[in-house]
Order: C-alpha cells, then structure tokens, then sequence
C-alpha cells in the first residue's frame, strides 16, 4: 500500500498535542462553575466526546494522551472531595475506572475507524488509476460502483458494532457514581460487557479482513511456502473454527498417503477458516458441514461442502467480489470473507471453484493446491 497512508497516520506533530491539552482543559474550566447542578454521567460524555473527536483528527496516540489528562480532571474536579486525587466513595473508583478503560477503548476504535477510512481512500484511488488504463466511461461506472460499495460496507460494518458499544456503555456509565438513573445488578453490567467485548471483536475482524485483503491486493502479503502436511492445515482451521456459532457437525475425511503440498501453511489455514465459517453462517444449526481430501495428478484437492440453501450459478461468481453477500440482510456477513480466500488460494498458485453440494444440496467449495516436491 502506498506510504502516504502511513504519512497521514502518523503524521500527528505538535499540534496533536496541543489540541489533547486544551481539549481537556477547555471542558474542565466550563463545567467546574456548575459541577453542583449536573451530575458526573454528564460530565464524563463531556470528556469522552473530546477523546473522540482527538481521536478521529490526530490518531490513537494523542486520544491516549486526552484519555488519561480526561481521567485525572474527572477525578481531581468533579469527584468528591474536590482538589484531591483521594475518592471518598468506593462507586466513585468504579466509574473512574470504568471512565478510563471505556475513554481508551473509545478512542482507539475512533482512530481505527479513522484509519481505515483512509485505507479505503487510497484503495478507491488505485483501483481508480488503473481504471483509467480502460475505458474511461466503464472506469468511472466501476470505480463509482465500488465506491459505494466499499463505503456502505465500512459504514455499515463500522456504525453497527460501534453503536452497541456506545449505548452499553452510556448505560454503563448512567448505573455508576453518585448520580445513578439506572440501576444495573453484576450480572446485567456483565451483560453490557459482554456486548462491548463482542462488537470489539467485530471489528477487529472487519479491520482484519480488510487489511489482509489489500495486502492481497497490492501483492505485498508474506508468503513462506514451504512443504506442509494437508491434515494439519485443516486441523489448525477446525481449531479457530471452534467458537463458530450454530452447534455444526464436522466430518473430517482425509485420504491417506496424502502428498505435501508447496504452500504458506498459514496463509491456507486462514483460507479454509474463511469458507468452514461461510458454510456456517448459511447453513441450519446443527448442520452437517463436510470436509474431504484427494489427490489428483500435481495437485490436492480439499472440499468443503454444507447443507445450505446453496449459491445459484449465477453468483457464483460474483460471491467472491468485495462486500457482495448472498443475503444482503444478513447483519453478521462483511462480504469479504470469499475474497480474501480466493486471494489466499491464488497467490499461492492454487484454484478455488463453487459447486453443488452432494446430492445437488448446499454448497461445495473446491479448492486445489499444488503438490510440493520432496
């Protein structure tokens, strides 16, 4: 990817921290004259809506900066007694520490969603340039279909989790301090935790998927072939797979005396992680999902087959485009997990087919390797 990504993004300079400073001071001086008529919940979005907007001009660092500087004036000025570090009530010292891990964990996702935006930027601009090289009418049809693409998936799959993540925790913040308006018990603020630790995994996958992608993209993804056994490549999938929602059952049937094949290891195991996942997310619960192995002249085969609704010929080409789902509705699909397993399986001089599944049911994906000199 271009260096100019890397320019922007670190390209953060005294003025950052200035901007974190008096970010934190400005707040501080406005609500010290009327801190005894509103209560703490208010004051702390006060600040988190500074460490956001830090986060979203300059980057992760000077939003760090803001967090901790928001913390201690939250604490200093507005928690009893004032003008000590000291906290008199122990809720007190829940809702600062619940002020500082939410203010960072905010503002990190913040400059994330900051940074990938750029990313997308200079995706658009490249696939843009090359564009140009055809005709200019088609270019521009694509490139703008792309666009909109690529900016409902990262609206879409960015607000979404980060939505969640704001309502929990404003809930959060409303049942703590001396000001509470809603009562939470242990087990409901578990509840609230656990969809803020959900949706922060969602979009590290997002970030992920995208990152790996345009590293596919732009061909400067690590590659280390090397000669690896085909059953522990799928035994490391499974592994991640495990945690796939939908109780599926996996039957695993793996030829003997199967060659090695010339691959990165890695690399293919993300890839069949990528389509066990698919064929779990389209699939009944509870579902056989399928996994088989041949070996056929220079090349291993490994299948991957469910008992889905099945992907019409039509598509099936099509679903290995960015951010085209099966089934639009669907809020867990990204649209990026077929592309990023084609991308895996051809950079390292393989092949990946769609077909139908036994007995013309479901879906099998086909994907051959090549075989590995000894």
């Amino acid at each position: 990817m271009k260096t100019l990504t890397k320019r922007r993004w670190t390209d953060n300079g005294p003025v950052a921290y200035t901007a974190a400073v008096l970010g934190t001071l400005a707040p501080t001086l406005l609500l010290i004259p009327v801190r005894s008529q509103i209560n703490t919940t208010t004051i702390a979005l006060a600040f988190l809506l500074i460490v956001l907007l830090v986060a979203s001009l300059f980057g992760s660092r000077p939003a760090l900066l803001t967090s901790v500087m928001a913390a201690f004036s939250f604490n200093f000025f507005f928690l009893p007694p004032f003008y000590t570090l000291t906290i008199a009530e122990p809720q007190n010292w829940i809702a600062l520490i619940a002020f500082l891990i939410v203010a960072g964990t905010v503002g990190q996702l913040s400059a994330n969603a900051k940074y990938r935006a750029e990313l997308a930027e200079d995706l658009y601009d490249k696939l843009q340039a090359a564009f140009e090289q055809a005709s200019e009418a088609e270019a521009l049809k694509k490139s703008e279909k792309l666009k909109s693409s690529l900016l409902d998936a990262v609206t879409h799959d960015l607000r979404t989790p980060l939505t969640s993540i704001k309502a929990s925790v404003t809930t959060l913040l409303d049942s703590e301090g001396g000001h509470r308006t809603i009562e939470l018990d242990a087990e409901g603020r578990r509840e609230f935790l656990d969809v803020i630790n959900e949706e922060t995994d969602r979009l590290n996958k997002f970030i992920e998927s995208m990152v790996e992608l345009a590293r596919i993209e732009s061909g400067s993804a690590p590659s280390r072939r090397t000669l690896s056994n085909v059953e522990e490549i799928i035994s490391i999938a499974l592994a991640r797979a495990e945690q796939t929602p939908g109780g599926h059952r996996v039957v695993v049937n793996i030829d003997k005396d199967l060659p090695l094949i010339n691959v990165d290891a890695r690399a293919i195991a993300e890839a069949l992680y990528n389509l066990i996942e698919n064929a779990a997310k389209y699939s009944p619960d509870g579902s056989l999902i399928k996994i088989e192995t041949t070996a056929t002249g220079e090349e291993v085969s490994v299948s991957i087959s469910d008992e889905g609704r099945g992907i019409p010929p039509d598509m099936r080409q099509r679903v290995f485009e960015k951010f085209v789902r099966l089934e639009p509705d669907r809020s867990s699909g990204m649209g990026l997990g077929l592309p990023v397993a084609r991308g895996i399986v051809e950079s390292q001089g393989g092949t990946i087919e769609i077909h139908s599944g036994p007995d013309r049911k479901g879906t099998m994906f086909v994907i051959d390797l090549p075989i590995g000199e000894e």
